[in-house]
């Protein structure tokens, strides 16, 4: 989205707005960014304050384990300087697929596969003295 784009659209949900732009380029320094684009920043005075501006749509679960926890505070320096190298089983994370196509649906479910499975009689149901 371009400079018009900032200043006519609604675009907090879309990516940084003007205001965050600015706020950043006046008190933020640049400290890393991820691979999905997401662009992490600290304050210039106090070190405490840090923040990511989103690549695309605003939303936490875009941001990777390592960086979650360099903008909490849990860890103090940059996640490729305290954080050991992923092992090899590790799958890389992804953002919540909630809503989409590739939302876990389990068999038997309205947008799942298959049957749902014959209930199996070990339940009784509570009933009130």
């Amino acid at each position: 989205m371009g400079l018009f784009g900032k200043f006519f659209s609604p675009s907090w949900w879309n990516g940084a707005t003007f205001g965050t732009a600015l706020f950043s380029n006046r008190h933020g320094r640049e400290v890393g960014r991820d691979d999905a684009g997401n662009v992490y920043l600290q304050h210039k005075d106090d070190a405490r304050r840090r923040w990511v501006i989103y690549d695309g749509a605003n939303d936490g679960s875009r941001v990777p384990p390592g960086w979650q926890a360099w903008l909490k505070g849990t860890i103090d320096e940059l996640p490729e300087k305290d954080l050991p190298p992923r092992r090899p089983f590790e799958q890389p994370p992804l953002a919540n697929q909630t809503g989409t196509f590739a939302a876990y649906k389990p068999g038997g479910s309205l947008g799942g596969q298959g049957v749902r499975p014959a209930a199996t009689g070990d339940y009784q149901a509570w009933k009130p003295e």
